[in-house]
């Protein structure tokens, strides 16, 4: 036998073993109340008795657990890990590869942004190949309620028009940037509704006149999001209908399987 092909046959049963291991811990994570062998092994397309040697592989690393009545749920050292990389995720590092594809699609700026009280600062931001650059910069600040990523986290960090009207009265009075800065608590609770609605947020010049944006959260499996990704362009080369056409693309672009695995991801509108 090849040197190859020894090495690949050697490293098969281990790869198969991960993969049974990953396929379990996923089926663990779907049964939030528990789960049979039988329910555990026939989900998860597994023979009975490879589907046992797997969970009791995770039982003693403290990855499943099992009840007195027989029945197996995720363990304790499965949320540890998950919360501790939630604690210590950098995102700007993690996200870097989602803000990349999505530049190379729709040839605009893209931003990162986190909600820091009443702004958003910018964590990452790639430009496009067209000459005309906007003037935001990674460490910057703009005020949250105008910017596309700042609506796009605060209708979700504050969920209820109750809630974005408290936030309104701990960082108001809202300043007028623009003439199409939304100011008016009423409205602007309006318009947090329409973005959860949505699923996206829209900048229509209310940050910086001739400047357009849309914008969607990034939860990273919590119901909060973590952060925002935004489309900006000159209001030249954004228009109403591109901004429709454009949706669908950042939807997709910020709800894959770094985000949680699914396509509806708390945000109230799934990406088609």
């Amino acid at each position: 036998m090849e040197y190859g092909a020894r090495m690949k046959s050697e490293r098969a049963p281990a790869v198969e073993s991960v993969d049974r291991a990953l396929r379990m811990l996923q089926e663990l994570a779907a049964h939030g109340s528990g789960a049979t062998l039988d329910e555990l092994a026939t989900a998860g397309g597994l023979p009975k008795s490879s589907a046992h040697r797997t969970l009791s592989a995770l039982r003693e690393r403290g990855f499943a657990t099992q009840q007195p009545d027989g029945r197996y749920l995720a363990g304790p050292e499965l949320l540890r890990v998950a919360f501790e990389f939630y604690d210590r995720i950098d995102l700007r590092v993690a996200l870097h590869p989602i803000l990349v594809r999505l530049n190379r699609e729709v040839n605009e700026t893209i931003h990162l942004g986190v909600l820091d009280g009443a702004d958003i600062v910018y964590l990452d931001k790639l430009e496009p190949s067209h000459p005309i650059a906007l003037t935001s910069r990674v460490g910057g600040r703009n005020p949250a309620y105008c910017t596309g990523v700042g609506k796009a986290l605060l209708a979700w960090t504050y969920p209820s028009d109750e809630a974005i009207r408290g936030w309104i009265g701990e960082h108001g009075p809202l300043e007028v940037r623009t003439s199409t800065t939304i100011t008016e608590p009423g409205a602007l609770a309006r318009e947090m509704a329409r973005i959860r609605s949505d699923g996206y947020a829209r900048d229509m010049e209310e940050s910086e006149q001739g400047v357009r944006c849309l914008a969607a959260p990034l939860f990273l499996g919590g119901s909060v999001p973590r952060a925002a990704v935004s489309i900006a362009a000159p209001r030249e080369r954004l228009s109403a209908a591109r901004m429709r056409s454009l949706a669908p693309i950042l939807l997709r672009a910020t709800t894959g399987s770094l985000l949680g695995g699914g396509l509806d991801d708390g945000r109230g509108a799934t990406a088609q």
